[in-house]
């Protein structure tokens, strides 16, 4: 159906209210069950004797969650009182999500019906019948059940339904609940479950316009993380998506083919001349007679074009990045295209001898398909390798990465829905490309301890003094996003590090009149340090570090120690996506100005492109693409700057 006026008026009103219900439900539920009041005071555990064990534990983890908000977010204004706000923001937009996305799943077949019908719905029913009352009554039997389903579906999809995840601490009770089922399944809205846009809209719908105007009002520039997202999240048409990425991901492959392929018809927007020349490898394109001045139109779109040779590519290495992703409306249609390149690449791979199938970056896919039967089973993988290998996003709104995470699942499920494979025969997707910005956890203490547990004590000082670094280094990724340029800090940070070794070790000269030494040298004792493979392996050795400590602290310890490593964890992941290159850039950038806290730091680094973000993104997106250069003026909106990168815009 088309998502017309009327229709997006529906699921506006609908995301409204269950935005207003559940966070006046969770903001009641602190005070009224947790002695948290909406100014951040907080009534002292023993006064909690009300609650039950469960209820004791959530009640200090609800506490531990402020105080740790308070800590990495001091640009937010309201210190405990705006930590409380976002504390049941967080839990309400996760509810919600979690809720919709059953609403989604069960409309294409992957669940039983769970949430259509609340407590008829036919999945509960038969849950129900073994658990008899043994659960409790009705809503705790119904709640249980949805665990249940959010443990199931946080196998594939941990970002959204992990119940250790410090966005999901909190249940609605059973009145609220119940008042949003019903608005969940109204008849208005149930065509609307079938579409793959509803997610995305409902992403758009979250935030109040009256907010946005209302920030507006008050500042020229957003004043914090929150305000630059909600100022900017504005949902880009599918007309807007099919032509940036037809003319760059379908351009890109339609070059590498030469022409043939089937995304000459199925991407309706690509810009194609009728007299395209081809070159081989090695071949320029001929000097070209200046065009007459007297020559029509019509006559210059029939001059030949030359198009330098683009060698084929493995799929799998084929990389297209958002870089302010929102709920990764992009990446819904470029996976209907790599669909497209996957099932060519196969036919090339398995079809007549030719140079290209052994030759450069596409050698390894014919290795690779070698290993399956028959096309069949090689095209049953090929929705978990797009969502693996191809797709990648960055956004500075933690719901972003829920909704896109999501997105993502629900389209790679459709793909195995639409070529008949049972959801038992589905490859599992085991991770994804999709990451929020934020700052590094600041708790100096757990990072020491980190250090301790992680590395040989001759090593400590060492990487204590990198994981400073860049732990200080990344506390503008919350509000600068991809603009960060993170890859760039940590080699200077390693290089400064090691300049320390090398200024420890060697001799010192006596001092007549001694002076002040920085702390920085006596705290970080680097001397003996200068195996230059050390250094070169230092960067990998923190990310395999720090996965060992994700995995401790999630299966232990405090909830500090599982917040700082799920922060740290979500840290390193936007390091790892900053650093690499990409084929294809797409994005509806943000605009306007850029936060307070971020304004001089965006003048310094982009002093060409700093008036606007649209700008400084612009010239980002050009230093992230495989070949790296600065364009030359931050006006554009699609191009090819005949290195083989492809950057769209809106």
């Amino acid at each position: 159906m088309s998502f017309d006026a009327p229709t997006r008026t529906r699921l506006a009103a609908f995301v409204r209210d269950a935005r207003e219900l559940l966070t006046a439900e969770f903001t009641q539920k602190f005070q009224e069950l947790y002695g948290i009041t909406a100014d951040g005071r907080q009534a002292p555990m023993e006064q909690l004797a009300h609650l039950d064990e469960n209820g004791r534990a959530t009640a200090t983890l609800l506490r531990e969650r402020i105080a740790y908000l308070v800590r990495s977010h001091p640009e937010e204004a309201g210190g405990p009182a705006a930590a409380v706000a976002r504390l049941a923001r967080e839990q309400a937009f996760t509810v919600l999500n979690r809720l919709a996305a059953l609403r989604l799943a069960e409309k294409r077949g992957l669940i039983l019906e769970s949430v259509g019908k609340g407590y008829q719905s036919t999945g509960f029913r038969l849950y129900e019948t073994p658990a008899c009352t043994g659960l409790g009554d009705a809503y705790h039997r119904y709640r249980q059940y949805l665990f249940c389903l959010f443990d199931e579906l946080a196998l594939d999809l941990g970002v959204l339904f992990n119940r250790h995840s410090p966005l999901g601490l909190l249940f609605p009770r059973e009145a609220c609940l119940l008042s949003l089922l019903d608005q969940l399944h109204a008849p208005e809205l149930d065509p609307l479950w079938a579409e793959d846009e509803t997610i995305g809209w409902i992403y758009q719908y979250y935030n109040d316009e009256a907010e946005r105007k209302k920030m507006r009002k008050e500042s020229s520039a957003p004043r914090s993380s929150r305000e630059l997202a909600v100022r900017n999240q504005f949902f880009t048409p599918r007309y807007v998506v099919e032509f940036l990425t037809d003319n760059t991901l379908g351009r890109l492959w339609y070059e590498m083919r030469q022409g043939e392929t089937r995304l000459k018809e199925q991407c309706r927007y690509l810009v194609s001349r009728p007299t395209e020349i081809f070159l081989n490898p090695g071949e320029s394109a001929p000097e070209s007679a200046k065009a007459g001045e007297n020559l029509s139109q019509e006559e210059l779109l029939r001059q030949p074009v030359h198009i330098p040779h683009r060698p084929l590519k493995d799929p799998r290495e084929i990389r297209l990045l958002d870089p302010a992703c929102g709920s990764m409306h992009f990446g819904l249609y470029a996976f209907d295209l790599f669909t497209v390149i996957y099932d060519e690449a196969w036919e090339i791979a398995h079809g007549p001898d030719n140079a290209a199938k052994s030759a450069g970056t596409f050698a390894p896919f014919v290795a690779f398909t070698a290993s399956f039967p028959d096309k069949a089973a090689f095209l049953r993988e090929v929705p978990r390798l797009i969502v693996e290998h191809n797709l990648h996003g960055i956004d500075i709104d933690p719901r972003a990465a829920q909704i896109a995470g999501l997105s993502l699942w629900l389209r790679a499920q459709r793909a195995w829905h639409q070529a008949g494979v049972k959801p038992a025969d589905r490859p599992r997707i085991t991770r994804s490309n999709l990451v929020c910005a934020e700052p590094m956890p600041g708790e100096k203490e757990l990072l020491r301890e980190f250090v301790e547990q992680q590395f040989p004590a001759g090593e400590r000082p060492a990487f204590a003094f990198l994981l400073d670094k860049i732990f200080d280094r990344m506390t503008l990724a919350g509000e600068a996003g991809s603009l960060l340029r993170i890859e760039e800090e940590i080699r200077a940070a390693i290089a400064e590090a090691r300049a320390l070794a090398q200024s420890q070790s060697a001799p010192r000269q006596a001092r007549l009149f001694p002076s002040d030494e920085r702390s920085e040298q006596a705290e970080f004792d680097l001397r003996g340090l200068n195996d230059e493979q050390f250094w070169q392996a230092a960067e990998q050795r923190i990310y395999d570090a720090l996965e060992a400590y994700t995995e401790q602290a999630a299966n232990g310890g405090g909830f500090q120690r599982r917040l700082f490593a799920h922060d740290a964890a979500q840290g390193f992941a936007f390091i790892d996506l900053c650093r690499k290159r990409y084929d294809v850039v797409v994005m509806n950038p943000p605009y306007g100005a850029a936060t307070e806290t971020t304004d001089d730091w965006i003048r310094e680094v982009y002093p060409d492109n700093c008036n606007d973000l649209y700008a400084a993104f612009s010239q980002r997106a050009f230093e992230m693409t495989v070949s790296r250069a600065r364009p030359r003026s931050p006006c554009f909106r699609m191009g090819d700057d005949r290195r083989g990168r492809r950057v769209s815009l809106v």
